[in-house]
């Protein structure tokens, strides 16, 4: 009974050591993905966010309170339509006192011109008072043009895209109060850093990606790049034009990948497999580390020039700690 335990105990010590070193003596643990053919593609990432290519933002120009609204968002407006009014009460109060005295001075220049004519005035004291007349149809015509400034009006054909601010709000100076624009076509403007706007041209296809629409395939084209970055954030703007039968919708923030180069019929390796320019190529159940050529860099795959041959596997994620000639396990092969 005693030699029947011993032989049950030295069966599971000897299953714990095989298990052991299958998990430890073994090697660590790798996926592989195999060297395939495919379409390289060497892209340029942006954010950015969809507009119309013709619109306006249309903003105060003083500080007032909001005394008419226009009920317009999402209605066609044309040019010089009536989208909102301030309170001008306190100007068109200064007009009318400028007004009486223009009547006032209107008078007294007539007095004077008919007491020159009977000799009782000099042509000094008639002088005097077209001056004043004067001073005073010009400060009208400031007055005049001050009081358009209470009139907010649409500035271009088009829709009223968004509508901010309520009836007896104060609007301050430089808010956009409406956004007017043509609602077809759209664009993307976006972001581009200043080492990569070298790659972009005019022309090149750009795809988009968004939450809205996590699975459609939605394009564009470069279109525009404006001839001067910002320095302070080193960017540079790219606007690229959407099709008409785009989904997207102003306003709607995006990813923007730029297709900037495409190589069909490379040899493709998971951009994780890198380490600095070297892959570990699987011998049987170790490891090689082989330098390789790359080519055009992708976000997930890389083209191999040189170095590896087709259907050839690496580990994939390559880890830090692989050394050449590493005994592994593998665990998982990628397609």
């Amino acid at each position: 009974m005693k030699q029947q335990k011993w032989l049950i105990a030295a069966a599971v010590l000897l299953l714990l050591g095989a298990a052991g070193w299958w998990r430890f003596g073994s090697g660590p643990e790798v996926a592989a993905a195999a060297a395939t053919r495919g379409t390289a593609v060497e892209i340029v990432y942006a954010t950015g966010g969809v507009e119309p290519v013709r619109w306006a933002k249309v903003a105060s120009v003083i500080r007032d309170r909001i005394v008419d609204l226009c009920d317009c968002e999402g209605k066609t407006v044309a040019k010089d339509d009536v989208l909102a009014r301030l309170d001008d009460g306190q100007v068109r109060a200064g007009l009318k006192e400028l007004k009486a005295r223009e009547e006032f001075l209107q008078r007294e220049m007539s007095r004077v011109s008919e007491l020159i004519t009977r000799g009782a005035a000099t042509t000094q004291a008639h002088e005097r008072a077209a001056m004043d007349l004067q001073t005073v149809q010009g400060l009208i015509s400031v007055q005049t043009e001050k009081i358009s400034d209470y009139t907010i009006v649409a500035p271009m054909d088009g829709v009223v895209l968004r509508r901010d601010g309520e009836i007896g709000e104060i609007a301050e100076a430089g808010q956009i109060l409406f956004r007017v624009g043509v609602p077809k076509p759209l664009q993307v403007v976006a972001e581009v850093n200043e080492e990569d706007i070298p790659r972009v041209a005019i022309g090149l296809v750009a795809l988009f990606r968004t939450d809205a629409f996590p699975d459609q395939r939605l394009e564009g084209k470069v279109n525009e790049i404006t001839p001067m970055g910002d320095v302070a954030a080193k960017t540079f703007r790219v606007k690229m034009r959407l099709p008409d039968d785009t989904p997207l919708k102003p306003g709607m923030s995006v990813e923007a990948n730029i297709v900037s180069r495409e190589k069909p019929n490379a040899l493709l390796i998971p951009a994780d497999a890198l380490q600095g320019n070297a892959v570990f190529v699987l011998d049987g159940s170790h490891v090689r580390k082989r330098e390789v050529k790359i080519g055009i860099r992708g976000t997930r795959q890389v083209e191999v020039l040189s170095g590896l041959a087709d259907g050839e596997r690496v580990a994939a994620p390559a880890a830090t700690d692989l050394r050449d000639g590493d005994r592994v396990r593998v665990i998982d092969t990628r397609p």
